[in-house]
């Protein structure tokens, strides 16, 4: 929650993940889980679908999209928060983990959803805000009601230095002081993000218990798992000392830079999640980490040493990377195959500004988008799509502060502008508001939603949609892109990313123009032990041959081929 022509058909797998001891089914002789095989779906229920034309989509609006969706080739949705809010954040500042919020609709439209995705084979994950609450949930209104109160320590409750000074330095993610001073009871609470979301206290047993209990619930009505927010910052330093300061530079909201190192990735916080995972795992479930780190040892701690912590911790290491670089991207994706963990791929989320955005040139836009889509629906791991991106979507950003929703962008601007840009309305089709909704929606739609939506794009045979389909139906079936290793080949090309991927006796090859001239790419396939033997084409985002010879590869700007050797 923070910012940071051609083919055969179809779906994926794969094989280096470490040694599991979960209860889970295996689906396969491998021992691989019904996650290793999926691609994830993420959907921001504000924005996706509007049943009852108020402007603001909702669960019906998701159920009725059902069977674009597994027309597409997804496995499983990730909802964005859909609990009861006061929206401060827009969903992830939850009064009430028991119920759905009522813009989106009720307890039994959510059953509604869980039972009609179980008949399209989709399951459905719910976004965890596990980390901190909203200031309206019963439970922080009775921790603050007096220091006696038995909930009192449910939350973060410090002294000041002195008066009118908070505990320590530390600084919210979204500008000032980390720490809200209650004149009530004297004293001051913890709040990572705003101060109306104040920061749980996993110290003690019973908001565990209690935060369990509400996954369990879950579990019960259908959920197949949950994504948990922001798990970085469940654990605090005990002792409550200052980050150090990083020089003289300012944030964007003017406070000094930190090294986040007593507020974040404590060591304790591994047990929760082994404990966690457990209950998972005795519901065939899986856990997918919002796990910010720029550290691979970091990343690799949230896999658990058993591999029993978070089944799909996200590798946001991509999102670093603005610009097209074979060499940048061959280095994180290196970085993070070899780290023995099971790799979850993030190019976009509601934020984390769109590819088109982040990649796009302005002239090969469409070609950009198939390149990038190509890239991480072919690597080894788990990929976690983001809404619209399969059909172009852009950033639609707020121009003057009066027109901001995002609470960030109010507080940042014009510096920091917000998130609202990639969570704008999802595009159907050329009709008054990218037919979201009858009405003006909650945010305004993107400016070239006439040409950009899923009606038009379903009917052109080369839009990104249709590339998006074939790109998931290769995935599904081809069992090299389902069990294969990743191998890198041509390693000092500045221009072409290119790597293999290898089961048994299958090699399937693909080869990514990031430059914008042509590219006749030689494959230094002998060195990696692979037989240069002619290709069958399997996809490509240009006009290429149905057989390829390997010795030299023609490659158009900003082009994407797959093949397989024969």
């Amino acid at each position: 929650m923070r910012r940071r022509k051609l083919i055969l058909p179809l779906f994926f797998i794969a094989t280096m993940a470490l040694p599991s001891r979960s209860q889970q089914t295996a689906v396969d002789k491998e021992g691989h889980q019904w996650w290793q095989h999926a691609v994830f779906y993420e959907l921001y229920p504000r924005s996706f679908a509007d049943s009852n034309n108020d402007g603001i989509g909702d669960i019906p609006g998701v159920t009725s999209k059902l069977e674009y969706l597994r027309w597409l080739g997804v496995d499983a949705i990730w909802i964005a928060p859909m609990f009861p809010s006061p929206h401060v954040d827009w969903g992830y500042d939850v009064s009430d983990y028991y119920n759905v919020d009522p813009d989106y609709g009720t307890l039994q439209n959510m059953d509604e959803l869980l039972a009609k995705a179980k008949q399209q084979d989709i399951r459905v994950l719910l976004d965890f805000v596990l980390t901190y609450t909203s200031d309206q949930n019963k439970w922080f209104q009775e921790a603050k009601s007096s220091r006696s109160n038995p909930k009192r320590d449910w939350y973060i409750w410090r002294d000041g230095k002195g008066p009118g000074q908070p505990p320590n330095n530390w600084t919210s993610l979204f500008g000032g002081s980390a720490w809200k001073f209650d004149p009530a009871s004297d004293q001051w609470y913890y709040h990572y993000f705003y101060p109306p979301q104040p920061n749980l206290n996993w110290r003690n047993p019973e908001v565990e218990k209690n935060l369990f209990d509400v996954t369990r619930w879950w579990y019960k009505r259908g959920v197949a798992g949950f994504r948990l927010d922001a798990v970085d910052v469940m654990y605090v330093d005990s002792q409550f000392r200052d980050n150090p300061v990083v020089g003289t530079d300012k944030n964007a909201f003017g406070d000094p830079v930190e090294r986040e190192i007593y507020d974040k990735n404590q060591p304790e916080l591994h047990g929760v999640l082994r404990r966690l995972r457990k209950i998972a795992d005795e519901n065939n479930a899986v856990l997918i980490g919002e796990t910010w780190t720029s550290d691979i040892d970091q990343l690799r701690k949230y896999y658990g040493e058993h591999n029993d912590e978070v089944n799909m911790p996200m590798d946001f290491m991509f999102t670093t990377i603005n610009k097209l670089s074979p060499a940048d991207f061959r280095k994180q994706i290196q970085w993070v195959d070899g780290s023995g963990g099971w790799p979850v791929y993030v190019l976009s989320n509601h934020d984390i500004r769109r590819v088109y955005d982040r990649y796009g040139d302005g002239q090969h836009n469409d070609q950009i988008a198939k390149l990038m889509a190509s890239l991480y629906l072919t690597l080894r791991g788990t990929p976690v799509m983001y809404y619209g991106e399969e059909i172009g979507m852009e950033n639609n950003d707020p121009k003057r502060p009066e027109d901001v929703k995002d609470s960030m962008g109010k507080a940042g601007w014009p510096k920091e502008k917000g998130r609202d840009g990639e969570r704008t309305p999802m595009q159907w089709n050329a009709k008054a508001n990218a037919g979201f909704s009858a009405v003006a929606p909650w945010l305004p739609v993107g400016a070239r939603y006439k040409s950009y939506n899923v009606d038009i794009q379903k009917k052109d045979p080369n839009s990104i949609l249709n590339y998006y389909r074939l790109l998931l139906s290769l995935r599904h079936t081809n069992a090299a892109l389902l069990e294969g290793k990743y191998i890198a080949l041509n390693e000092d090309d500045p221009n072409v990313l290119a790597y293999a991927r290898i089961y048994q006796t299958k090699t399937v090859l693909v080869v990514l123009n990031m430059s914008g001239v042509l590219q006749k790419v030689r494959l230094d396939l002998a060195s990696k032990d692979i037989h240069a033997h002619p290709a069958k084409t399997l996809l490509s985002s240009f006009a290429a041959p149905k057989q390829v010879d390997v010795d030299e590869i023609s490659v158009e700007p900003f082009g994407a081929w797959v093949g397989e050797i024969q």
